[in-house]
C-alpha cells in the first residue's frame, strides 16, 4: 500500500484509510464485534494503517471496538477520532468548549486503549466557541503529549485559516466524491495554500457509486439516507447516470466502479486519502485494489468532462444537518 503525508506536519498513513462509523453506527444495525475486529485487522494486513472513528459513533462503541482492533498493533497505525457535539451525542447540540475537548481526549483515550491520539478533529465548527479558543486547547493538549496532530471536519475556509493561524492543522476531513465536488471551488484550492491534508469521508457517495443501490433499493430503516434528499426513490433514479459512467470506465480498466471513483479521489492531488467504510471483507479487498488503478491525466480529464454533463439531484443532507456545515 503506497503512503502519504497530511499537512505540513509529516504525518504518514497508508494512500487508503478505513471509515469505521458504519461498523457501529448510520447504516443500519452494529455489526457482529467479531466480524468487525476481524476486518479492521484485515485492513491492517493489507496495508492499512489509518483508521477513523470518533466519540459519536454509537455513541463511544465505536471507539471500544477501534480499541479493542488495534491495541495489539497500537504503534504501528494512526488513529483519528473527534470531538464536538454535547455528551458524544450527534443528536444534540454542538460543544467546542475547551473543558469538553479536554474531556473527550482523556475518554477517548480510554476507549481507545491508548495514551495519546494522533489525529483529533473537531467534528463540526461551534459556532458559540472562538476556533481560536479551540486550537489553543488543541496546542495545549499537544504540548501535553496527548494529541500529536489536529483537524477540522466540514469547515469552512474562514474557520480554516483562523484555526491553522494558531495551530497547525494537519487535515480537512469533509465530503468528497464525484458525487459531491462542492469542495472544488474554495477549500481544496485554500487547502493546497495551506499545505493541510485532505481526507474525503463518503468518497463513494455513502454507498451510491460502487453500484450496489439503485432506485429500488430498500434501506434498513435505521439507515440515516432514508433522511437524505439525495436518496430519495426519484434522485436515485436520477443520479444513476453517474454510475452508469463510473461502470463504462471500469469496463475499460477491468476493474469497478467504485475502484475507479476511488482512483479518481486519489489522483487529484497527492495529498489526498480518501476513507471508504464497509462492513465487508470482499468490499474491503475492492477498495484497496484502488490503489493499484493508475488514472492517466487523459482519463481524469475524460472522466471530468462526462461527469461534468451529469447535474445530481437531491441535496446530500436534510436542512438541519446542513445548517453545521461549511462555517
Amino acid at each position: 500500500m503506497p503512503k502519504r503525508i497530511l499537512g505540513n506536519s509529516g504525518l504518514e498513513v497508508s494512500a487508503l484509510g478505513l471509515g469505521c462509523m458504519g461498523l457501529s453506527f448510520g447504516y443500519g444495525p452494529a455489526t457482529d464485534k467479531k466480524q468487525a475486529i476481524k476486518l479492521i485487522q484485515t485492513a491492517f494486513e493489507a496495508g492499512i494503517t489509518f483508521f477513523d472513528t470518533a466519540e459519536c459513533y454509537g455513541p463511544f462503541t465505536n471507539e471500544e471496538l477501534l480499541g479493542d482492533a488495534l491495541s495489539p498493533i497500537r504503534d504501528k497505525v494512526v488513529i483519528a477520532t473527534k470531538f464536538g457535539f454535547q455528551d458524544g451525542d450527534s443528536k444534540k447540540g454542538l460543544d467546542s468548549s475547551p473543558t469538553r475537548i479536554r474531556a473527550v481526549a482523556e475518554a477517548s483515550m480510554k476507549r481507545l486503549k491508548t495514551d495519546y491520539i494522533d489525529l483529533f478533529y473537531q467534528h463540526r465548527v461551534d459556532p458559540n466557541i472562538p476556533i481560536e479558543d479551540v486550537a489553543g486547547t488543541i496546542q495545549d493538549l499537544i504540548k501535553e503529549g496527548k494529541i500529536r496532530h489536529w483537524g477540522l471536519s466540514e469547515a469552512g475556509t474562514d474557520t480554516i485559516r483562523k484555526a491553522h493561524a494558531v495551530q497547525p492543522v494537519a487535515a480537512l476531513q469533509s465530503e468528497y466524491s464525484l458525487f459531491f465536488r462542492e469542495p472544488e471551488k474554495e477549500i481544496i484550492p485554500t487547502l493546497e495554500e495551506l499545505r493541510i491534508g485532505f481526507v474525503p469521508f463518503s468518497p463513494l457517495g455513502k454507498g451510491f457509486l460502487t453500484g450496489a443501490i439503485n432506485e429500488t433499493t430498500k434501506f434498513d430503516p435505521t439507515d440515516f439516507r432514508n433522511i437524505v434528499p439525495r436518496f430519495s426513490e426519484e434522485n436515485r433514479k436520477a443520479n444513476q447516470a453517474l454510475v452508469d459512467l463510473l461502470k463504462s470506465i471500469a469496463t475499460e480498466k477491468n476493474a469497478s466502479p467504485a475502484q475507479i471513483a476511488l482512483a479518481w479521489l486519489l489522483a487529484q492531488k497527492p495529498w489526498i486519502v480518501p476513507i471508504p467504510g464497509t462492513t465487508k471483507i470482499h468490499r474491503l479487498q475492492e477498495n484497496i485494489g484502488a490503489t493499484k488503478i493508475w488514472l492517466t491525466a487523459q482519463d481524469v480529464h475524460q472522466i471530468d468532462t462526462a461527469a461534468s454533463k451529469i447535474f445530481i439531484q437531491g441535496a446530500r443532507y436534510p436542512e438541519a444537518l446542513q445548517n453545521r456545515v461549511g462555517k
